[in-house]
């Protein structure tokens, strides 16, 4: 019997979870919410992306800073790279999210990568230089991408951002695609922060669901709902899994029927 989660139930005392996070971390508690979260958001975020990397290998780089087996030394170090920006992001969790903040979660992420050693056509932490696009679509052109990302923030950050206004600015930002690449990571860590930011259940966006989240940001002008229901999905799973660190309010969930 699996659970749903009616609309009040998605919110959630984040204070409580941002405190016991970050409590296990300066603990060093392993197998908590924090240890998970790193490990589960890490492995799925840099996985949509292409990396080959296993969720034990993940998890491996995570505690004990090895690894077994033959891999792609660009997949660890984004692995560890994802696993700072985490990091960073619960630091900062109180400061409202900027364009300067924005920029850090990419220089975290692409720190030491080969791209970041191309020179002057990659920049980590910087805005794109090169048009790019995603999933077929064309995105912003680079000498627009600044005044778009400022019009963003400042049509949509504020102070109470509900669930639809979350999933709205992250389909402006991947519609703008600032970044030459590692733009859905970063999209999906500021997220995740919105959520913590506005007493609403966080979640991490699958893999092994990518298809569903793509297709939501893709069919997101047309049919909104579709990639806001993709995510109220997540949050599920993410209950489910967290129940313990986790409790909605002001209602339990329900039975699904």
């Amino acid at each position: 019997m699996g659970w749903i989660m009616t609309p009040e139930e998605f919110e959630a005392n984040t204070d409580l979870l941002i405190t016991t996070m970050l409590a296990q971390r300066k603990g060093r508690m392993k197998g908590g919410i924090y240890w998970s979260n790193q490990i589960e958001m890490a492995y799925n975020s840099n996985h949509i992306e292409g990396s080959k990397l296993t969720r034990d290998q993940t998890r491996a780089i995570f505690e004990t800073k090895t690894i077994e087996g033959r891999v792609d030394v660009e997949d660890v170090i984004e692995a560890n790279n994802h696993f700072l920006m985490f990091g960073s992001m619960l630091d900062t969790i109180k400061t409202p999210l900027s364009i300067e903040k924005i920029k850090k979660y990419h220089e975290i992420l692409k720190t030491n990568t080969i791209m970041a050693r191309e020179g002057p056509l990659f920049i980590a932490g910087d805005w794109k230089n090169r048009a790019n696009e995603v999933g077929g679509m064309v995105t912003t052109p680079p000498d627009e991408v600044d005044s778009a990302m400022r019009a963003l923030c400042d049509d949509l950050q504020h102070s109470d951002m509900s669930f639809e206004d979350i999933c709205q600015f992250h389909y402006r930002f991947e519609s703008i695609h600032p970044f030459q690449d590692g733009n859905g990571r970063v999209g999906r860590i500021v997220m995740f922060e919105q959520c913590l930011q506005n007493s609403i259940m966080p979640f991490i966006v699958l893999d092994e669901e990518k298809d569903v989240y793509y297709r939501g940001l893709r069919e997101y002008s047309s049919e909104p709902g579709y990639l806001v229901e993709t995510c109220r999905h997540f949050q599920d799973v993410y209950y489910e899994k967290y129940r313990e660190y986790v409790q909605p309010t002001p209602c339990s969930p329900r039975e699904r029927e």
